[in-house]
């Protein structure tokens, strides 16, 4: 079992920077891929970044270019830096893990999941 914990949301206003935090426990996280998603109210939820154990990684389109994920496997933690945020990008993030080793966009592959953060941009 792995159990994750997401910290770092909060308000901000567009244009504004916020860093995501995904602590796990239990099982050594260092090899699983870890993943960010969020949903927005009455939507459901969407892919966003996703980095596997030797730190390759892949983005949604919507956050190219603005949103980095990392992980660090000394602390047994993956972030997402949040930059030139959006109106739109207001959702509950959440944080995954999957037990495989490769980059992963689909929801359903993803093992365990945190409770989620919730991130509101103000215009």
């Amino acid at each position: 079992q792995v159990q994750l914990v997401e910290s770092g949301g909060g308000l901000v206003q567009a244009g504004g920077s916020l860093r995501l935090s995904c602590a796990a426990s239990g099982r050594t996280f260092n090899s699983y891929t870890g993943g960010w998603f969020r949903q927005a109210p009455g939507s459901e939820r969407e892919f966003v970044a996703t980095i596997n154990w030797n730190g390759s990684t892949f983005y949604a389109e919507s956050v190219k270019g603005r949103f980095t994920i990392s992980r660090d496997n000394a602390k047994n933690t993956v972030y997402l830096q949040m930059n030139t945020l959006k109106p739109e990008d207001t959702a509950v993030y959440y944080c995954a893990a999957d037990q495989s080793r490769v980059v992963e966009t689909r929801r359903r592959e993803y093992d365990y999941w945190g409770q989620g953060t919730q991130v509101t941009v103000s215009s």
